[in-house]
């Protein structure tokens, strides 16, 4: 290939979406921000629910302001889904992963399949607001009776562009209904708990072609048929840790944004039951991998205080925060507690005061707890996989927005005792590009999309400093028995 080829990757958070242009060659990936726009859930009387068509008129702006591109690709977030009737209608808005409906669901699908063979099936981490457990919720709904199909976010906007259905396979393996070992639905599990498995569309990998946008997509936004719509891994994970630009094999991983997922890539599930306690999932990746990982609240501890103290300057806070006692107080980033939206310093000062320690008041406090926090939760979930996948690794690369986050690295690194390499910041987007670049042949594998990733993108080193007795110290102070 001479020249580089142009591709559209739609990238969904959840707080706001944006498509990117990406230019691949041989000695080329260069990524550019076409439009951003934000994703505003709505707190209706019935709920929290996803303003799902003001997404799709982002993307088609988007795509708009892209302009003639080789390839479109689709990734967000997961476990979420929309319902639609016989004709392909849409049933209202989704649901958002954060709206209580599933609370004590779990309870009572465990009654009738055991967590722990639950486990063993689908090797799925526990989360309240799993797929199943939202189906589980939905059943008595009159829009789950009137639905004959359930397509997944990514899935749906795949559908609008190009008329096309499918479930992508990386981001169906979020739902709790996939065999790991298999690579398809666990039909076990759906007879024991009555899911109609016929609701989803048949399974694509990331590769396959998705369809061509319709006619009035391509009107709407000015492009020159045919656009091809390319499956990516559309678990936005999936997509960026197939962009963690490793040269080696002794690899962790942690994506970084509202939420922290840090694992390892292997080849094979890890289904025991010391697994299933210590809360690790495995998920699928690109080319047969298994994303083993824990999910950690992330940067949506920090988010939310922000949010609550009016947006003042991060960098400015974060500066005060390096000037704070180190692990002075930490509190457990994984907890539930910390799920819903609202009111998070006092949650986070209620947390330290219930277990001790002193209780941080000042904004600089606060966020230093945050910081070291999430640092403490990243060094037990590397050490926990290492362990579990009996996989020893030599460093940790982070990708995605928590890259731009120089504390948090510096802290990570402090507290893993390893090496750490962050970057790319827009790791999502740039493996969902470069899987769209490889289905059309312009990139060879994923080792070598790797090895490209790691040529073209600014990267920042990290080496590990400080008291390693200390993050010990803090993390048997935290989750002593």
């Amino acid at each position: 290939m001479n020249t580089a080829n142009t591709y559209a990757a739609v990238d969904l958070g959840a707080s706001s979406g944006r498509v990117m242009l990406g230019r691949v060659g041989p000695d080329t990936l260069h990524l550019t921000e076409a439009h951003r726009f934000p994703n505003r859930p709505l707190r209706l009387p019935e709920g929290l629910r996803w303003d799902i068509l003001a997404l799709y008129a982002g993307v088609l702006d988007g795509l708009r302001a892209a302009g003639q591109v080789d390839s479109v690709g689709i990734d967000s977030w997961a476990v979420d889904y929309a319902l639609l009737d016989a004709d392909g209608t849409l049933l209202g808005n989704p649901v958002h992963y954060r709206d209580p409906r599933t609370d004590g669901i779990a309870e009572k699908v465990w009654a009738t399949l055991p967590a722990a063979e639950l486990y063993g099936l689908t090797g799925l981490q526990y989360a309240p607001f799993n797929t199943l457990y939202q189906l589980i919720a939905a059943r008595q709904s009159g829009q789950l009776a009137h639905a004959e199909r359930l397509l997944l976010i990514p899935d749906l906007l795949s559908y609008w562009l190009t008329g096309h259905q499918g479930t992508e396979l990386t981001n169906a393996s979020t739902t709790q209904l996939i065999d790991p070992r298999t690579r398809t639905w666990s039909t076990e599990v759906a007879h024991r708990l009555g899911i109609d498995l016929t609701l989803f569309p048949p399974l694509r990998r990331p590769g396959d072609p998705a369809g061509h946008l319709r006619p009035d997509v391509l009107e709407e936004t000015g492009l020159t048929g045919p656009v091809p719509v390319t499956t990516v891994g559309s678990h936005d994970t999936a997509s960026a840790v197939a962009a963690v630009p490793a040269t080696r094999e002794r690899f962790a991983y942690i994506c970084t944004g509202t939420w922290s997922l840090a694992g390892l890539e292997l080849d094979t599930p890890v289904l025991t039951e010391e697994s299933r306690a210590a809360n690790f999932t495995n998920e699928l990746g690109l080319d047969d991998t298994i994303r083993y990982l824990r999910n950690v609240m992330g940067l949506w501890l920090l988010q939310e205080c922000l949010r609550t103290w009016g947006n003042p300057d991060l960098a400015d806070l974060l500066r005060e925060a390096a000037r704070v006692p180190a692990l002075r107080s930490v509190v457990d980033a994984g907890d539930s507690t910390f799920l819903a939206p609202g009111r998070m310093p006092e949650r986070i000062a209620d947390a330290c005061r219930a277990s001790g320690q002193p209780v941080p008041e000042t904004r600089p406090e606060i966020t230093r707890c945050i910081i070291d926090s999430l640092a403490l939760a990243h060094r037990r979930a590397i050490r926990d996989a290492q362990r579990l996948a009996d996989r020893p690794v030599d460093v940790v690369h982070i990708v995605g927005g928590g890259t731009r986050n120089t504390l948090l690295c510096q802290l990570t690194a402090d507290a893993c005792g390893l090496p750490v390499v962050a970057g790319p910041a827009e790791a999502a987007a740039l493996g969902n590009v470069l899987t769209q670049a490889r289905a059309q042949g312009a990139v060879e594998s994923l080792a070598s999309a790797r090895e490209l990733l790691a040529r073209t993108q600014p990267l920042r080193s990290y080496t590990p400093h400080g008291d390693a007795d200390a993050w010990a110290e803090a993390e048997g102070r935290l989750f002593a028995p």
